[in-house]
């Protein structure tokens, strides 16, 4: 069955959005008393959800909740502005809108703050459902996301849709529903953590994605 669906991913897929969320982050910890990682480390947490990333980069347990809520109180305010899209993305939509596939955000954001960053970089128009995680338990994870995403667009999951992220966790999440994804190497996954998610496919640029959704090269569950 050839794809129908794609689910795009934000953070990192779509946008750079790696200032704005490290500067509120680096300020929430600093507010909370924490020892602030370099910036490299910093990146790593940008894409899953905080309360699976921070502890990784060592926010103790019993401060986690506060960081976050300083955080999210600095981004909503200014840091969701601070984000642009990849070059080349505005056209990838385009691309795929123009040859018959219907899109679907698909990100870990919260639902409320991801509306916003695509109202702010332009792209509402091009999504038929702009779908985040809840901030109550039950859509957290990618793979919760993505089960909303489906419900949001009245279909099965199956090999008619795809899912296109940076993250092993964007992977991970599509594949609790059988869905092959396409890891991107301009975001914040490494091409190492992609294949190793079990990526079916990797594309270097936002123009390569139109490429891989041909019959011949559209994604499968299985890696390549």
């Amino acid at each position: 069955m050839n794809t129908t669906h794609i689910l795009i991913d934000l953070d990192g897929t779509l946008s750079d959005s790696e200032p704005g969320i490290t500067s509120c982050l680096r300020a929430a910890l600093i507010d909370e008393g924490l020892p602030v990682p370099p910036p490299d480390v910093l990146r790593q947490v940008i894409g899953p959800p905080f309360e699976l990333g921070l502890p990784l980069i060592g926010v103790p347990g019993d401060r986690l909740w506060a960081v976050i809520d300083h955080y999210r109180q600095r981004y909503e305010r200014d840091g969701l502005y601070d984000t642009v899209a990849y070059d080349g993305v505005a056209e990838m939509l385009d691309r795929l809108a123009a040859a018959g596939f219907v899109l679907a955000l698909a990100t870990a954001k919260p639902e409320p703050t991801a509306v916003r960053v695509v109202e702010h970089l332009g792209f509402t128009d091009r999504f038929a459902a702009l779908v985040g995680a809840s901030f109550e338990p039950g859509r957290r994870t990618k793979g919760e996301v993505i089960a909303h995403a489906l419900v949001r667009l009245g279909i099965e999951a199956g090999p008619h849709v795809v899912m296109v992220g940076d993250r092993s966790h964007d992977v991970e999440g599509a594949r609790q529903h059988g869905i092959g994804t396409i890891g991107v190497l301009w975001g914040y996954g490494s091409e190492d953590e992609l294949r190793a998610a079990g990526a079916s496919v990797l594309a270097t640029h936002p123009s390569d994605v139109g490429d891989l959704l041909t019959p011949a090269g559209a994604p499968t569950t299985g890696t390549t």
